[in-house]
């Protein structure tokens, strides 16, 4: 007797997963740094390594002018402010250091991204059915196993 997989989600050896995270941040003053196209292929192939290296699959990515939008995957046993961190301050830290004519500029203050960013979370099912699934289980769902005499 072989289970069916659940479609979209990932098996490993200790658990299954499907989650989905949207992930919005902005550079320091949305300054338009990447208006420049090399910089922001740049940018993607660096946030694409980063990813790699953190076990994070991205999903989608589109990196804006003065701003990037990640659909991004990883497994319940990292924190989603891990997977945060990995991608804005290391991809912060390896593009000023390869330009450090921006990390010098007066209006960056050093720094590449905004403090802030959006984040939001979807599965394969959308909370009121998630919470209709979870009502309408029963305690006493299977049937008892009795004994034989």
């Amino acid at each position: 007797m072989t289970k069916e997989k659940i479609q979209g989600s990932v098996y490993t050896r200790r658990y299954v997963y499907n989650f989905h995270y949207h992930l919005i941040w902005s550079t320091m003053y949305r300054y338009q740094i990447f208006a420049d196209k090399k910089l922001a292929n740049e940018m993607t192939d660096m946030l694409q390594m980063i990813a790699a290296d953190n076990n994070i699959a991205i999903e989608q990515m589109e990196v804006m002018p003065d701003h990037v939008h990640v659909l991004i995957s990883f497994p319940p046993s990292k924190a989603p402010t891990s997977a945060i961190k990995a991608l804005k301050g290391r991809s912060a830290f390896i593009f000023l250091k390869r330009h450090p004519e921006i990390r010098q500029s007066e209006y960056w203050g050093g720094h590449l991204w905004a403090s802030s960013y959006y984040m939001s979370t979807f599965g394969s099912m959308s909370k009121e059915v998630a919470e209709n699934f979870i009502s309408n289980q029963k305690y006493n769902a299977y049937p008892k196993k009795t004994k034989k005499n």
